[in-house]
């Protein structure tokens, strides 16, 4: 059961189940942040990502369509990363990083630095998903000790989900591959 309440904007469109997977990814970005002995500013960074990368998951197809702009590929469930990171930039949010993080969540960045790498775990990673749950947990565990390497497991985890299921591989998937294989 999760302890922290978490605290969305009052744009936000998501259901109590959609908070519980933001509470669950957020809590586990706190502890990696915590065990990795993040300066305060880079673990808020983490929390943010955490608590926004969903915010906007359950808004009408047509308001993810306005916020998230021109994305001709991306299905309707890819759209709610770019249209909160569009959002939260008009409201006034300036780190890049976490804006990143944030639109391309669900596709992956070779222009990530750790924050993005992060998010994209504790989103596959938390513990209220029912698939793999003994193999995910472990790799849950081994983020603070071997970021890179567990990032490299995730990745090619969520890759090979992808093929099997003949799913499209994005330009930004393969570059992210690319990039840290």
């Amino acid at each position: 059961m999760s302890t922290q309440v978490i605290r969305m904007p009052s744009w936000a469109a998501v259901t109590e189940r959609r908070l519980a997977h933001i509470t669950r990814v957020t809590e586990l970005l706190d502890q990696w942040a915590d065990a990795l002995r993040l300066p305060g500013d880079d673990a808020q960074a983490w929390h943010d990502a955490g608590r926004f990368h969903d915010a906007l998951r359950d808004a009408p197809e047509s308001e993810l369509r306005r916020l998230a702009g021109e994305l001709p590929d991306y299905t309707v469930d890819m759209l709610h990363g770019p249209a909160a990171a569009n959002r939260l930039l008009a409201e006034g949010e300036s780190r890049p990083e976490l804006l990143d993080a944030i639109r391309y969540h669900t596709v992956g960045s070779a222009r990530w630095g750790r924050l993005g790498r992060a998010l994209y775990m504790a989103d596959y990673l938390e513990p209220g998903r029912k698939f793999s749950r003994a193999d995910r947990a472990y790799l849950a565990e081994q983020v603070p000790h071997d970021f890179d390497g567990t990032f490299r497991q995730v990745l090619r985890a969520r890759l090979e989900w992808s093929l099997r299921e003949s799913m499209k591989l994005f330009p930004e998937a393969v570059a992210l591959w690319n990039a840290v294989r």
